[in-house]
């Protein structure tokens, strides 16, 4: 039994009597059975993001709510992935960047760099280049540093421009708890470019990719991916792949 799946049942199990809702009411609104959510709210079985997104609206709160656990540094030194191994996320000092600028019509890449900070330990700072070509044809580098966090489901990166401190860009990216080199993720806040918020797809991995056509179809929105968010009435983004 995890610490994430039992401080996420205790989440659900609060919010669900402050809504006075039974568990069997809960249960058939979502269309699981009483026996499940019964096991949610024990942390006995893992819930799936879906699932977990479809619980908050129905209990009238942010996913966040339910989902932002922060283990303590002692706790994040033993999250450990199947078979003992700890998360390569968690370890990893440089991270490899990688989106799709629908604007432009290219992809673009970056290096994180992660270092624990001396004066607090158990805090996390981190510096992120973009290498940027305009519609131009004009490249450059794009230089920010900011904060790390660490949690069991996601981790959240608050990066500032460094030639542009009124720009800020979140980044959040899953975070895998069995052993793979690669992650999606999430890059949102507002374009320098023409100041419009923006936001798009990610990957982030522990080695360098070779940036092949196939590796852009990994960067687009599939549309599978479209039409389950649709049901979820969540945004709707137009940067997808022919297939």
């Amino acid at each position: 039994m995890s610490e994430i799946n039992v401080y996420v049942g205790a989440q659900i199990r609060k919010y669900r009597k402050a809504c006075k809702l039974t568990i069997q009411e809960l249960a058939d609104v979502i269309h699981k059975s009483r026996a499940t959510v019964c096991k949610y709210e024990n942390g006995t079985i893992s819930i799936d993001i879906e699932t977990l997104y479809e619980i908050s609206q129905v209990l009238q709160v942010s996913f966040s709510q339910l989902s932002s656990y922060l283990p303590t540094v002692e706790e994040k030194d033993t999250i450990e992935a199947p078979f003992g191994r700890k998360s390569p996320f968690f370890q990893a000092k440089r991270l490899y960047f990688y989106f799709y600028d629908g604007r432009y019509h290219r992809m673009k890449d970056g290096i994180i760099d992660i270092s624990e900070r001396a004066e607090q330990p158990g805090t996390y700072e981190a510096t992120l280049s973009i290498c940027s070509v305009s519609g131009n044809g004009r490249s450059s580098e794009i230089f920010y540093t900011g904060r790390v966090i660490y949690s069991d489901m996601l981790i959240r990166f608050s990066f500032v421009n460094q030639y542009n401190p009124l720009e800020e860009d979140l980044l959040y990216i899953f975070n895998p708890l069995e052993m793979r080199d690669f992650t999606d993720g999430l890059l949102c806040g507002i374009s320098s470019a023409d100041l419009m918020p923006c936001a798009f797809k990610c990957l982030v991995t522990l080695s360098p990719q070779e940036l092949t056509e196939e590796f852009r179809q990994r960067l687009l929105f599939s549309r599978e991916e479209l039409r389950r968010w649709e049901r979820l009435n969540m945004l709707l983004i137009d940067n997808r792949s022919e297939g």
